[in-house]
Protein backbone atom coordinates (compact mmCIF):
# COMPACT_ATOMS: atom_id res chain seq x y z
CA UNK A 1 0.00 0.00 0.00
CA UNK A 2 1.47 3.65 -0.80
CA UNK A 3 -0.28 6.58 1.10
CA UNK A 4 0.53 10.11 -0.22
CA UNK A 5 0.29 13.48 1.26
CA UNK A 6 0.02 16.34 -0.57
CA UNK A 7 0.41 19.85 0.88
CA UNK A 8 -1.49 23.12 -0.66
CA UNK A 9 -1.41 26.42 -0.28
CA UNK A 10 -3.65 28.72 -2.15
CA UNK A 11 -4.02 32.30 -2.72
CA UNK A 12 -7.27 33.91 -0.62
CA UNK A 13 -9.24 34.72 -3.75
CA UNK A 14 -8.93 30.94 -5.24
CA UNK A 15 -10.18 29.27 -1.91
CA UNK A 16 -13.19 28.14 -3.26
CA UNK A 17 -12.60 27.57 -6.74
CA UNK A 18 -9.73 25.34 -5.50
CA UNK A 19 -12.28 23.43 -2.79
CA UNK A 20 -14.50 22.88 -6.15
CA UNK A 21 -11.50 21.45 -8.22
CA UNK A 22 -10.80 18.75 -5.40
CA UNK A 23 -14.43 18.12 -5.02
CA UNK A 24 -14.25 17.42 -8.36
CA UNK A 25 -11.12 15.78 -8.40
CA UNK A 26 -11.86 13.71 -5.21
CA UNK A 27 -15.27 12.37 -7.28
CA UNK A 28 -13.01 10.47 -10.19
CA UNK A 29 -10.29 9.20 -7.80
CA UNK A 30 -12.65 7.20 -5.79
CA UNK A 31 -13.65 5.80 -8.73
CA UNK A 32 -10.75 4.35 -9.89
CA UNK A 33 -9.53 0.57 -9.11
CA UNK A 34 -5.98 1.43 -7.61
CA UNK A 35 -7.54 3.90 -4.93
CA UNK A 36 -8.67 2.90 -1.49
CA UNK A 37 -8.98 6.30 -0.40
CA UNK A 38 -8.62 10.44 -1.61
CA UNK A 39 -9.84 12.74 1.47
CA UNK A 40 -9.75 16.32 0.75
CA UNK A 41 -9.29 18.61 3.94
CA UNK A 42 -9.52 22.11 4.81
CA UNK A 43 -7.08 23.64 7.89
CA UNK A 44 -9.47 25.28 10.15
CA UNK A 45 -7.79 28.07 11.46
CA UNK A 46 -6.57 29.02 7.79
CA UNK A 47 -8.80 28.01 5.08
CA UNK A 48 -5.93 28.65 2.64
CA UNK A 49 -4.20 25.11 3.20
CA UNK A 50 -5.33 21.99 1.94
CA UNK A 51 -4.53 18.50 2.09
CA UNK A 52 -5.00 15.92 -0.16
CA UNK A 53 -4.63 12.38 1.65
CA UNK A 54 -4.08 9.58 -0.68
CA UNK A 55 -4.10 5.61 -0.66
CA UNK A 56 -3.38 3.21 -3.26
CA UNK A 57 -3.10 -0.18 -3.76
CA UNK A 58 0.68 0.23 -5.01
CA UNK A 59 2.80 3.15 -6.95
CA UNK A 60 1.58 2.09 -10.26
CA UNK A 61 -2.00 2.72 -9.22
CA UNK A 62 -0.71 6.18 -7.83
CA UNK A 63 0.95 6.52 -11.11
CA UNK A 64 -2.30 5.89 -12.98
CA UNK A 65 -3.98 8.47 -11.09
CA UNK A 66 -1.72 10.82 -12.57
CA UNK A 67 -2.77 10.06 -16.48
CA UNK A 68 -6.96 10.40 -15.35
CA UNK A 69 -8.73 13.18 -17.41
CA UNK A 70 -9.85 14.46 -14.01
CA UNK A 71 -6.60 14.50 -12.56
CA UNK A 72 -5.26 16.35 -15.31
CA UNK A 73 -8.19 18.61 -15.40
CA UNK A 74 -7.81 19.13 -11.52
CA UNK A 75 -3.72 19.57 -12.25
CA UNK A 76 -4.61 22.10 -14.98
CA UNK A 77 -7.62 24.35 -13.24
CA UNK A 78 -5.52 24.88 -9.86
CA UNK A 79 -1.97 25.17 -11.64
CA UNK A 80 -2.48 29.21 -10.85
CA UNK A 81 -4.11 29.11 -7.32
CA UNK A 82 -1.00 28.08 -4.87
CA UNK A 83 1.07 30.58 -2.64
CA UNK A 84 4.09 27.99 -2.89
CA UNK A 85 4.25 25.04 -5.23
CA UNK A 86 2.19 21.92 -3.42
CA UNK A 87 4.38 19.34 -1.88
CA UNK A 88 3.67 15.36 -0.93
CA UNK A 89 5.15 12.68 1.24
CA UNK A 90 4.44 8.87 0.57
CA UNK A 91 4.06 6.67 3.33
CA UNK A 92 4.29 2.70 2.93
CA UNK A 93 0.69 1.92 4.09
CA UNK A 94 1.28 -0.70 7.29
CA UNK A 95 -2.39 -0.23 8.85
CA UNK A 96 -4.93 -1.16 7.60
CA UNK A 97 -3.78 -3.93 5.69
CA UNK A 98 -6.90 -3.87 3.14
CA UNK A 99 -9.87 -1.33 2.53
Amino acid sequence: MLAAIVYCHVKPEHVEAFAEACRANHAGSVLEPGVRRFDVLQERDDPTRFVLYEWYMDDADAMAHRDTAHYAAWRDATADMFVEPRSAVRYNGLAPVTF
